[in-house]
């Protein structure tokens, strides 16, 4: 497949949108155009530098998540600010976040914040709930179950206990 270069004269909020179709598409190529050398992506989990380190992040996430879908809820822009909230969809079928291959279905809302430049991303925070990945990957057990209120419990009673070592000490 040959690059495809971010479409001219649209919003900033109609070129995330293109580079969300490009990430679908797993055409990394295309997205060197709009990432810099200087772009830095802070994700929950890396913050990655460059071209080559934001590609290879995808590269990776790509290999972990068969089916990978990234998509647009919303998108909104002011100035060089975009903002987007997304769906992530797929299955776990490499490793994601430190956590081997379960084969489980995942689906994980999340924002970015996009700072562009001229038509090319300076930076872009990423945000997404990764309690929500572990409890669907089976990491964590399901909210409100008998093993969570008993994890909590644990975790509640060290907590009084630690402080209450602390107030004595």
């Amino acid at each position: 497949m040959a690059a495809q270069r971010p479409p001219d004269g649209v919003t900033n909020a109609e070129l995330v949108r293109w580079a969300f179709d490009r990430l679908n598409a797993q055409d990394l190529a295309s997205l060197h155009s709009f990432w810099t050398e200087d772009t830095v992506e802070y994700f929950p989990d890396a913050t990655c530098r460059g071209v080559d380190e934001i590609a290879a992040y995808f590269s990776d996430k790509f290999a972990a998540i068969d089916g990978f879908r990234l998509d647009p809820v919303a998108i909104a822009d002011a100035g060089d600010d975009v903002l987007a909230h997304w769906r992530l969809t797929g299955r776990h079928t490499g490793t994601l976040l430190g956590v081997g291959a379960t084969g489980r279905t995942i689906e994980l809302d999340g924002c970015d914040h996009f700072v562009l430049d001229d038509g090319k991303v300076r930076t872009n925070t990423v945000v997404f709930d990764q309690m929500a990945f572990a409890r669907q990957v089976g990491l964590l057990p399901p909210d409100g179950s008998v093993v969570d209120k008993g994890l909590k419990a644990a975790f509640n009673a060290k907590t009084r206990a630690v402080q209450a070592l602390r107030r004595s000490g």
